[in-house]
């Protein structure tokens, strides 16, 4: 059609001197009249006729399945339906008689096409009769072949997605942390109050001029500090956390000089005071309360030293180095028998 309208134009007869001849009025043809009415449909239903055209399979896939178990025929058939299609006088097609398998081929493949189709008499004369109806267009643009061609590319498309999927390392889930907002004092000093900890911490604490500091004893006998940032600070949870950790060495040189409790820890409260996290200093400990309380248990422990039992006896008992045996008390003599006797009295 297009070939048949650039002829048509380059006969206009329009040049320099006549660039406005008069031409003959081109009339839109069956053709022309289709693509009008499937571009009308696709900007309505916002299709983008470019791309639904490339990957877009306008049969079912009972017809796809149908087609590929007997192709030969199928395809004979297919050229008959748009044969049919095309013809603009024949309005009605009649079959011979056949099996239950193909008549069920020409009724899906009538009803991709937009075609009526119904089967008429009893076995084994049953026979299926196709005719153009109301919603018939045109046939399809792609062919049975086409589409069973799409459909292998996309499920190869697909598996091969699926195998990278597989082969791919899952990632291990995020794990969200609570960030530190507080301070903790663990075994305070027996008798400590709350004004003794306010002022043995009050300078630390005032170093930090953004942050308001609460102390409060919890019922498990440690002493929470939260600190709340000011409003016009605009500081993070990451920013409170970080200003506490800076802060955290001054405050523990301080509590242990004073004698304030035994270690100072970073943790998370809500606003109800509970914990729900907080710092893990075991594998760092490595001084303190706990470092001079396993000095101590070493100390207790090289006093024990279990020796090998004696040869001869057998008897496995375990004797304490260290200890000087005591000896045997010798009996004091009295002063008259120093004297040989020779005493005045």
């Amino acid at each position: 059609m297009l070939a048949r309208i650039h002829a048509m134009v380059r006969l206009c007869l329009a040049s320099s001197s006549n660039p406005t001849p008069s031409r003959p009025e081109l009339k839109c043809d069956d053709e022309c009249l289709r693509l009008e009415r499937n571009r009308r449909l696709a900007a309505a239903l916002n299709i983008d006729p470019a791309s639904h055209a490339n990957d877009h399979v306008p049969y079912s896939d009972t017809t796809l399945r149908l087609f590929k178990e007997n192709l030969a025929w199928a395809e004979t058939q297919e050229r008959e339906f748009r044969v049919f299609s095309k013809s603009p006088n024949e309005q009605r097609l009649r079959y011979k008689p056949m099996p239950n398998h193909q008549r069920q081929f020409l009724h899906v493949l009538a009803q991709d096409y937009g075609l009526e189709s119904k089967s008429e008499d009893l076995e084994p004369y049953r026979y299926v009769v196709v005719w153009k109806g109301a919603k018939f267009v045109s046939a399809p643009s792609k062919t049975l072949a086409q589409c069973v061609k799409i459909r292998d590319s996309q499920a190869a498309e697909a598996a091969a997605a699926a195998a990278a999927n597989s082969r791919a390392p899952t990632p291990p889930p995020l794990v969200m942390v609570d960030p530190f907002n507080a301070f903790l004092l663990t075994s305070p000093r027996f008798g400590l109050t709350m004004e003794d900890v306010d002022a043995a911490i009050r300078a630390d604490l005032a170093s930090q001029t953004a942050f308001r500091f609460k102390t409060a004893f919890l019922p498990s006998d440690e002493i929470l500090i939260r600190a709340t940032a000011h409003y016009s600070s605009f500081l993070t949870p990451a920013a409170v956390e970080q200003a506490l950790q800076n802060m955290k060495p001054r405050l523990e040189s301080t509590i242990k000089r004073l004698d304030v409790a035994g270690n100072i820890l970073l943790c998370h409260v809500d606003d109800n005071e509970n914990i729900s996290r907080r710092e893990d200093i075991s594998k760092n400990d490595s001084s303190g309360w706990s470092a001079v309380a396993g000095r101590a248990a070493a100390k207790k422990d090289e006093a024990k030293v279990e020796t090998p039992a004696a040869s001869g006896g057998g008897s496995g008992k375990r004797l304490l180095l260290g200890l000087k045996k005591k000896k045997a008390a010798t009996p004091s003599t009295s002063w008259t028998a120093q004297l040989d006797g020779d005493v005045e009295c």
